[in-house]
């Protein structure tokens, strides 16, 4: 599965990403926002990551930067949630904060939860201590649904967490440009 936003091309990883996914996401500022990444971060883990068994039903994105040389910028996906939910999770590598690559990449793979994998719901969290990912999620329609303790893998703690919800449901439909 591929998807075109006016910017970005978000598109399955493959083997040979792995250096340019390595050099994108080994940043302690990254790696310390998400869940589920170890640091540090080497190419070995960017290698072991784009091996996994893709699910249909759980698309993950690179997101590639269009513009000048097609530089992988970051990921976009939705997974299984700890607490059986469907999760959309994105990171951005630091070159690329501050441009709303973000809110455009979780645009595009919520239009494809809601338009190719009919769900009808969608969770997500941030680490309290990125109030940034709060703001892309509040952009996207997501709703503040609590409070929680996660375990951070690159911490190797639990941090506080601020959880989200959207009710696609609800959202009234939005045409989606499509190819046949």
């Amino acid at each position: 599965m591929f998807a075109l936003t006016p910017r970005l091309t978000l598109r399955p990883g493959w083997l040979e990403d792995a250096p340019a996914l390595a050099r994108a996401i080994a940043h302690e500022a990254v790696v310390s926002r998400l869940a589920r990444v170890p640091w540090p971060y080497a190419e070995e883990d960017a290698a072991a990551f784009l091996s996994l068994q893709p699910y249909p039903r759980e698309p993950r994105f690179l997101i590639v930067e269009r513009s000048g040389d097609y530089r992988l910028v970051g990921g976009v996906g939705l997974h299984r949630g700890e607490r059986g939910g469907v999760e959309l999770g994105y990171w951005l590598t630091p070159g690329a904060w501050g441009r709303g690559y973000a809110t455009e990449a979780g645009r595009a793979v919520l239009d494809i939860a809601r338009h190719a994998l009919a769900l009808t719901r969608v969770d997500s969290h941030h680490h309290a201590d990125n109030p940034a990912s709060g703001r892309v999620l509040r952009k996207l329609g997501f709703v503040e649904s609590g409070q929680s303790r996660r375990y951070a893998l690159a911490r190797d703690a639990e941090v506080e967490c601020v959880d989200y919800t959207l009710d696609l449901a609800a959202d009234p439909p939005r045409a989606m440009p499509i190819a046949a």
